[in-house]
């Protein structure tokens, strides 16, 4: 039940695979850049696919001292970044919100994935007395958020969703949800993915749910293309600052939009594929829109799960066109996963803040390598470069392996 306490977005960082940073960020996604290219964190040569989108301009030390960074993996350093940012962007790194009021919910799919790996070897080649005493506060999927709640003294909620490729947009969700209740006044609110490393990616490779185009990575993720063979890695972290509405306003705080509304349901369908209806998408697409009290023809812009693979392209696809009826003919729909990759657990999250920039700033960001229509992906996906576009709203979809489908409603706001 609503209780009239409006959920304002003052804040967003952003570390990606086409810059660090929330201007870098937008500027590679209007631009069109594309951030896939051969992996470099490995030899990657004995693997079915070769490619991901990696964070190529990520130095820790610009936001975490060395010794405090070095007792991180990778993962927790994104996420510590991205909150800096994001608080920066707000204009709290200084002026602090109450701690007890200021929470934290920050997921990862993964988690310590490198730690994993490099403990494991250290085991093998050691024995016991090899792993230091930080091997399991690298590992930990909670690491980020704690990290955060830590540094910046917030002693308000805190967890750590970890719901696969939808983990992003749940703990946003959720954040959205504590102000909502009158919880917390002041929420950071995202997810962190650091997964580029032989095992996590060897293991994607076995899904069969990754591009092979080996020969030429820069074209390989190509959402709704009927030539796509499957998704990209990525890794990266998204950060946003949610502050109840009277509260932004009474610090003049600048607001990038209001989160006005979100759907969460299952497929309870299997363990990696869509349930081939849809139904669960279009259950949360509709639930959020309810729950932001728009009607379809409010929506100008759909931020599309869209990650490249055949079943997901067509089956969202489908599930737009059932939820939006007619009028999914009029709205732009692209997917940022054709530059960035898929983020996995990070993707909701990073995907959010390009939704809440397209609403501020009236652009939309395009598709890149769409070349070939698929009669079963038959809307405007924005393949023609970025668009201005005055919106009143829109939404950002994930869904995520185990049946996980997450919509987050983004209003404009004008004051």
């Amino acid at each position: 039940m609503k209780t009239g306490r409006r959920v304002a977005v003052t804040g967003m960082g952003a570390v990606t695979p086409v810059g660090t940073g929330l201007d870098r960020f937008w500027e590679g996604l209007v631009a069109g850049r594309n951030g896939i290219a051969r992996v470099s964190h490995f030899d990657s040569s004995a693997f079915s696919s070769q490619m991901a989108a990696e964070v190529r301009d990520f130095e820790p030390e610009r936001w975490i001292d060395r010794k405090s960074a070095g007792r991180m993996d990778r993962f927790t350093q994104f996420a510590v970044a991205a909150s800096e940012m994001a608080l920066a962007d707000a204009g709290l790194a200084e002026a602090r919100p109450p701690p007890e009021r200021t929470g934290v919910i920050i997921g990862s799919g993964i988690g310590g994935s490198a730690a994993i790996e490099s403990g494991a070897a250290l085991l093998r080649a050691k024995g016991p007395r090899g792993l230091d005493p930080f091997f399991v506060t690298r590992v930990l999927v909670n690491m980020a958020a704690c990290a955060v709640s830590i540094r910046r003294g917030f002693k308000g909620p805190i967890s750590a969703p970890s719901v696969a490729c939808s983990t992003g947009a749940n703990a946003i969700g959720d954040a959205f949800r504590i102000i909502e209740r009158g919880e917390a006044d002041v929420m950071l609110a995202g997810a962190s993915e650091a997964a580029i490393t032989p095992l996590s990616y060897g293991g994607f490779c076995a899904t069969r749910s990754m591009s092979r185009r080996n020969d030429r990575p820069e074209k390989a993720s190509r959402p709704f293309d009927k030539h796509r063979d499957g998704f990209v890695m990525g890794e990266g972290a998204g950060i946003v600052v949610l502050e109840e509405m009277n509260r932004a306003i009474c610090r003049k705080a600048r607001i990038y939009a209001e989160m006005a509304g979100y759907g969460n349901v299952a497929d309870a369908f299997h363990l990696t594929a869509p349930e081939p209806s849809g139904d669960g998408m279009v259950r949360a697409m509709r639930a959020a829109l309810e729950d932001a009290g728009l009607a379809p023809d409010e929506v100008g812009y759909v931020n599309a799960h869209g990650t490249s693979t055949d079943l997901n392209d067509k089956i969202e696809s489908a599930a737009i066109g059932r939820t939006f009826g007619e009028q999914a003919r009029r709205l732009k729909i692209s997917s940022t996963k054709s530059m960035i990759g898929h983020l996995l657990s990070a993707a909701g999250a990073v995907e959010c803040i390009a939704t809440v920039l397209s609403v501020h700033r009236g652009v939309v960001p395009p598709t890149i390598n769409y070349e070939e229509p698929d009669p079963d992906c038959p809307w405007d996906y924005v393949t023609g470069g970025a668009e201005a576009v005055d919106l009143r709203a829109a939404i950002s979809n994930s869904f995520g392996f185990g049946g996980g489908n997450v919509c987050l409603a983004i209003k404009s706001y004008r004051s």
